[in-house]
């Protein structure tokens, strides 16, 4: 068996002289490779919508369901506050960065006298407002948290809705609310389950004796 042997053939020819080298760069510039790159870019310039937000002047629409800064809600109607003080919130916090202290009011029920949150440690998981059973704590809109203090709190003074902004606000928004669709997403409880059953079974032992 002979010995095959390759050999690399080089095509690649390097320009001698100046004027090899202008020729090279010439046949570079109009192979069209520069010219498309520029219609590209002068195209997503002139003919395409800005993407480009003048910040601060113009801020972002986010989403409902967005995790920003926190915010506590009152009923719309009575104007009460939906917090009951149960401290579930504290509980779940896994930056252990909200602190409550609650006391007993006039007609004996239970009313959050402080409430602050540590949003420099605050990770915006919103099991917060997941876990609140009243839907008092949500997760706002706003994204804006840039502080010159390493260590800085809110207070329930600045996350409770103002009573002017009351009519404003909506009953159930933003992370941790019931979606629109709430009611189709609950789930069976073991008693209709357990109905369904029993239902079956009779429908199979009424054709059983129907057969019969």
């Amino acid at each position: 068996m002979s010995e095959k042997r390759y050999i690399l053939i080089d095509e690649k020819i390097e320009p001698k002289g100046a004027f090899d080298k202008f020729k090279h760069f010439i046949a570079a510039t109009f192979k069209l490779d520069l010219l498309v790159g520029l219609k590209i870019t002068l195209k997503q310039m002139l003919f395409s919508k800005s993407h480009t937000l003048k910040y601060p002047m113009q801020k972002m629409q986010l989403n409902a369901r967005y995790r920003g800064i926190h915010r506590l809600l009152k009923f719309v109607e009575s104007e009460n506050e939906r917090c009951i003080g149960c401290g579930l919130c504290e509980k779940i916090c896994v930056s252990n960065c909200i602190s409550m202290k609650t006391s007993l009011g006039e007609d004996g029920r239970k009313k959050v006298a402080s409430y602050t949150i540590n949003l420099s440690r605050c990770v915006y998981c919103g099991f917060c407002a997941d876990v609140c059973p009243e839907l008092a704590i949500v997760c706002g809109q706003e994204y804006e948290v840039a502080s010159e203090n390493k260590i800085l709190f809110g207070t329930k003074a600045e996350f409770l809705t103002d009573d002017k902004f009351l009519k404003d606000q909506t009953e159930f928004e933003g992370y941790g609310a019931l979606p629109k669709n709430a009611d189709s997403l609950v789930k069976k409880t073991p008693n209709a389950l357990t109905n369904e059953d029993k239902a079956e079974t009779m429908d199979i032992n009424l054709k059983g004796s129907s057969d019969v």
